[in-house]
């Protein structure tokens, strides 16, 4: 039996395990955990909202839970509760190795400071995402004053993870001249800041070059507020150099976009699409769920697959139920 009022006593109270296992039954798919979920997110939803929520990506082989551990304790260091959470869209598939983050960010976990939190290991990215926000939602209300959610696939999870958070980190390597063909435009245009990392020991003049051919390439890109241009600086996850810097343009992002009311118009945006996209994911579920769409389903999914009826028509006769 789940006792709600203890989860939120030991959540309010910054209580780890009981942080753990509210997250848990924020992530159950059971009909019954999912109501004493929402009545538990209902009791703190008022203890949110003054976290920084940072979003962070990156292209692979970046570094970026060597970045992520090193910003994290360098936070830490200043006297603030870090909690870090995961987007992993391709677990759906693969069972997921995103359980790997708290071996690969050893120091950061251990912590008394700092939460590493694993994302589920199934469901569709919507699903995953959804459960993430509502991860962010406890922490926050647990008293971590900085949640930063991680993209480890690569593509729609970005997009996602920007609907959730306040600031939007990109991390990039050096020897841009091959890889700004490979920068996705939706990416680059949603992006707070882009972190050239691995600046360290030859790469370092690498680097330097890098981030001058980006903020060119940014010239290029509208980005979402005209409050704020996206800085470009260099960084080393692995000598801890550069993490007073990103901080610094963090803080700044946050104190521009207040002072004009964007953080929090960008906020109640966020609101609304989570609202839509829960709408949007419920209506799917219900209407799989019932018996006779999906005695059709199976029947048209096959007649599609062997080229008998085109996927349009079978679509508009499964919707037509």
């Amino acid at each position: 039996m789940i006792d709600a009022a203890q989860l939120v006593t030991g959540v309010l109270g910054g209580d780890r395990r009981m942080l753990a296992k509210a997250i848990t039954l924020v992530e159950s798919t059971r009909t019954d955990h999912q109501e004493a979920a929402q009545a538990l997110l209902e009791r703190l939803l008022p203890r949110t909202g003054a976290t920084v929520r940072v979003g962070i990506t990156g292209v692979p082989g970046v570094g970026k839970s060597t970045f992520i551990e090193a910003f994290g304790l360098f936070l830490v260091g200043q006297g603030k509760r870090v909690a870090v959470l995961a987007v992993d869209p391709s677990s759906a598939r693969t069972g997921g190795s995103i359980l790997g983050d708290k071996t690969r960010m050893a120091k950061l976990s251990a912590a008394p400071a700092a939460f590493i939190r694993p994302s589920p290991s199934s469901g569709s990215l919507g699903g995953v995402a959804r459960r993430t926000r509502e991860a962010m939602l406890v922490c926050e209300a647990a008293g971590y004053d900085v949640v930063i959610v991680e993209t480890v696939g690569v593509g729609q999870s970005e997009i996602a993870v920007n609907g959730m958070v306040d600031f939007f980190l990109v991390l990039m390597l050096a020897g841009a001249g091959d890889e700004l063909q490979g920068i996705k435009k939706g990416i680059v245009e949603i992006a707070d800041a882009l972190a050239i990392n691995k600046a360290d020991g030859d790469n370092l003049a690498r680097a330097q070059q890098a981030a001058a051919q980006y903020i060119a390439a940014l010239n290029l890109f509208r980005h979402t507020t005209p409050t704020w241009t996206p800085p470009v600086v260099t960084t080393s996850a692995i000598e801890g150099r550069g993490m007073d810097r990103i901080w610094s343009i963090i803080l700044d992002h946050r104190a521009k976009l207040t002072a004009t009311g964007e953080l929090e118009a960008k906020r109640r945006e966020q609101q609304r699409g989570w609202f839509w996209s829960v709408v949007d994911e419920g209506i799917k579920a219900r209407f799989l769920a019932r018996r006779e769409v999906r005695k059709l389903l199976a029947e048209l999914e096959t007649a599609v697959v062997a080229g008998e009826m085109s996927p349009t028509a079978a679509a508009r006769r499964v919707l037509a139920l």
